[in-house]
């Protein structure tokens, strides 16, 4: 039977309650993990399932835009006919869609699994991050199982390309799909035990259009913003992406004047609601960012291999710990805003360090820029999670929880797109100096001036094709340009990091210590 939650509960959580937390971790890991774990496998499903170059894009991409475009939906469909119901289906579909995918036979085919993955993914997480509201009253409580939850979603994108390297070294790359098969099998078991069921105590009709309309404006907003930041502005991408802010106007209309809309309005006029949506945007903004350069800067200006930097990237776990628990002790004695505002103030340092980077820097440089960016991007982000879920009452959890992650969506693709444009207009200003009549452009073909100029990775393959010491000073040229470009967009990110410490802190100053969102914060206005 379903049990409601009882709005201002104070009983704390048992030992059921985090055992039930650390089966609810599970899928976050799965769902985390899928894209660099893909990313690994793909030169093998090339091999092995020729897929077209248009095909292959969708194998990589179809996965984020299906999951980003159903969260909304598939959040408000959680608080109507039950949480655990729906984490339990989309469980399950994860899990056979999982083994449908490791035996594709045909690039087809495997585009539909990878839908259907995206899709049962966007069922897991807001569902487990709403039923954390359910299970952890005590505010203290809640926030440590809001950071394990959150220290879940980080610890896949992590241990991803480290999994998914020792299995393609082991088995054949369907064994990327099969690793998902497992844990899901525990959370079909254990879920039933451990896990409460909750929907609203009146549930109210479903909008069908509304959902078709959210969907809609998320899946072309993304898309127009990835396009954009992989081949620069074009009419299609800039389309879609206008195209998706029309959609999103209207969906938000529709919300304010339909009966049971799946996104209450009323929560946007709450300032911790709104503000920690704007923070957790700019927080996923700065932390996708960097993510791109310091994996590129690690292999191809450091030069290790991907499983050597798969396992440098774990050098952020301690700081990442450290960082979230400290966030959780002072979040019981201060206001959160300012613990919120002194963790983006650390991630401002990180960026800080980021701009001294050179080609021959030592590694505990890097490691000390990283480590600093995740845990303070990190620690914000926990806190921001905490506030959004408990700003909305208990039966709409679902659907704040969905605003939440399709927030961290859209903010990991505008820092793709403009940080990651920031960093390769950089690059190919530096290059064109370089190259342009210069001794490093003898010995290439127009073609290879091009490629060289455009990437790192590019001018990496055009100088292993020369002799000696003509790829040597072309590869030190292009770490130069790469390295350039980092600096600068790390100092464009520690602009925007440090403008949203100021934000969290102005817009949080009138939430109190202990509490997400105190009545007074309500209005929007003072």
């Amino acid at each position: 039977m379903a049990q409601t939650d009882v709005t201002g509960a104070t009983g704390r959580a048992g030992r059921r309650e985090w055992i039930g937390l650390a089966v609810l971790v599970l899928p976050c890991l799965l769902v985390s993990m899928d894209i660099s774990v893909l990313f690994l496998a793909l030169p093998f499903i090339s091999a092995d399932l020729a897929p077209s170059g248009m095909q292959q894009l969708w194998i990589m991409d179809v996965y984020g835009f299906v999951l980003a475009g159903m969260l909304i939906t598939m959040g408000a469909l959680g608080d109507r006919i039950g949480r655990r119901r729906l984490l339990l289906a989309g469980g399950a579909a994860f899990g056979a869609a999982s083994v449908v995918a490791a035996y594709s036979g045909s690039a087809e085919v495997l585009i539909a699994t990878r839908a259907l993955l995206g899709l049962a993914g966007a069922t897991l997480m807001p569902s487990t991050m709403a039923l954390i509201r359910n299970m952890f009253h005590d505010g203290g409580q809640r926030k440590t199982a809001i950071a394990i939850w959150t220290g879940g979603m980080t610890g896949g994108a992590v241990i991803g390309p480290i999994v998914g390297g020792f299995l393609l070294d082991h088995f054949w790359w369907g064994s990327a799909f099969l690793v998902n098969v497992p844990p899901i099998a525990l959370l079909l078991v254990l879920g039933p035990i451990l896990l409460p069921e909750f929907r609203a105590p009146a549930a109210a009709g479903f909008d069908l259009l509304g959902a078709a309309l959210s969907l809609g404006a998320v899946v072309a907003v993304i898309y127009g913003v990835k396009e954009t930041a992989v081949d620069g502005p074009a009419p299609g991408p800039l389309l879609a992406a206008a195209t998706g802010l029309l959609l999103g106007a209207a969906f938000l209309l529709r919300q304010r004047r339909h009966p049971a809309p799946l996104v209450e309005p009323a929560l946007f006029r709450r300032r911790a609601f709104g503000a920690s949506l704007t923070v957790n945007v700019v927080a996923m903004f700065g932390f996708i960012g960097v993510s791109l350069y310091s994996n590129q800067y690690l292999q191809l200006v450091l030069g290790m291999g991907p499983f050597t930097a798969a396992l440098w990237s774990l050098s952020v776990v301690p700081a990442i710990t450290a960082g979230i628990t400290v966030a959780g002790v002072l979040a019981r004695r201060v206001r959160p805003g300012h613990v919120m505002g002194m963790g983006l103030l650390v991630a401002t340092a990180g960026f800080v360090v980021f701009t001294t980077l050179r080609p021959g820097s030592p590694l505990w440089l890097f490691v000390l820029g990283v480590s600093a960016l995740a845990a303070g991007i990190l620690t914000a982000a926990t806190l921001t999670a905490d506030m959004i879920l408990t700003a909305a009452p208990p039966e709409r959890a679902g659907a704040a929880a969905a605003l939440s992650e399709t927030s961290s969506e859209l903010g990991g693709a505008l820092g793709l797109a403009l940080l990651g444009s920031v960093g390769a207009a950089v690059y190919a200003g530096r290059m064109t100096g370089v190259l342009s009549g210069g001794s490093l452009a003898s010995g290439l073909s127009p073609e290879a001036v091009r490629s060289a100029g455009e990437t790192l990775g590019g001018a990496a393959a055009e100088a292993a094709r020369l002799p000696g010491p003509a790829g040597t000073a072309l590869l030190e040229a292009a770490r130069d340009a790469f390295t350039q470009g980092m600096n600068v967009t790390a100092a464009a990110g520690g602009v925007v990091m440090a403008s949203a410490a100021v934000l969290a802190i102005v817009l949080l100053r009138r939430v109190p210590a202990g509490s997400a969102a105190a009545p007074r914060d309500d209005a929007a206005d003072d």
